[in-house]
């Protein structure tokens, strides 16, 4: 596969995102000077994490193709980490979590080389079969089941759904879209976290009735709505800027989006609540583990994805 260089829409997003930190930035530190008696530290930590994030997701995005690939393969493998470190899983069962393990190379080699059919199946089908066949082999039938069924929805989210982004990355068939593939992996991945951001911003400012909360008691439906309409407005604008999608189109998805994101955010609390732990690690400074950060895209990038490939390839 081609890789594609930045355009030049993707160059003034990116500059945006910078500034937007900067700012940031020089108001942790203003709001220090000013109110020296409360403590800053979360928010400071916060930062320095969205920092990091940037600094190397925005990296992948100016180089475009493989290195987007090898970005999200990592963060793959990191997330299936995380995971497996968390679920509840018999002692016999690591000796099954190397089949777990390569199958990202294999997801991401299919990715690499264009192959779509592989790459929408092996994880669903194929992995599978193969996740149960090993249990089996194990001879131990007692906790079989939610062994199993354990695994391979971890593989799922962690690996499948987030190779989506990766796949985005590599598709240089969109040729009317001004931003080209890192275009439309900015677009997803910007309004993707903008939406966590602002349902964020207007639950805590508007927020008063709450929509689940023995799972997620911080999600409210003014910080949903507010997040949905905020979001919406935001791709109306990016949309066309960065993909092919019209204006009505961009408004259709970035709602989309907002609601798929919001849905893998209690999907993740759910998992979190069932453990009983707050945050999914302690990787990332002020936002937890990779599985918290990257739990609004584990949904929103197959929608995202699969809209572009059906209607734009």
């Amino acid at each position: 596969m081609i890789t594609v260089p930045a355009s030049v829409p993707v160059l003034l997003v990116v500059c945006c995102i910078a500034v937007l930190l900067v700012l940031a930035t020089l108001w942790i530190g203003l709001r220090k000077r000013r109110h020296p008696e409360k403590d800053s530290r979360e928010l400071e930590a916060r930062i320095r994490s969205w920092w990091d994030i940037c600094v190397i997701f925005l990296s992948a995005v100016l180089a475009g193709g493989l290195a987007g690939v090898w970005l999200f393969g990592f963060v793959s493998y990191l997330a299936l980490k995380e995971f497996i470190s968390l679920a509840p899983f018999r002692q016999v069962d690591r000796r099954v979590m190397f089949w777990a393990y390569i199958a990202i190379p294999i997801q991401y080699y299919y990715i690499a080389e264009g192959w779509y059919g592989m790459f929408a199946i092996f994880i669903p089908v194929y992995m599978f079969l193969i996740i149960p066949m090993r249990l089996v082999s194990l001879q131990e039938s007692d906790g079989f089941l939610r062994s199993a069924g354990i695994l391979h929805w971890g593989l799922m989210i962690t690996v499948f759904c987030l190779s989506h982004v990766a796949w985005l990355f590599m598709q240089t068939t969109y040729f009317a879209s001004p931003g080209g593939p890192s275009g439309h992996v900015l677009y997803l991945v910007f309004l993707t976290e903008f939406n966590d951001i602002a349902q964020f911003a207007w639950g805590k400012t508007l927020g008063k009735r709450k929509i689940l909360p023995r799972i997620s008691p911080g999600k409210t439906w003014a910080g949903f709505w507010g997040g949905v309409g905020t979001t919406t407005l935001l791709s109306a604008f990016l949309g066309p800027f960065l993909t092919p999608m019209s204006l009505p189109t961009s408004v259709m998805i970035g709602a989309a989006i907002a609601a798929f994101g919001f849905l893998g955010d209690v999907t993740v609390s759910a998992l979190k609540r069932d453990l009983h732990i707050k945050d999914s690690g302690g990787l990332l400074p002020g936002h937890g583990g990779i599985l918290d950060r990257i739990d609004s895209l584990l949904f929103t990038a197959p929608l995202f994805m699969h809209f572009l490939r059906y209607y734009y390839v």
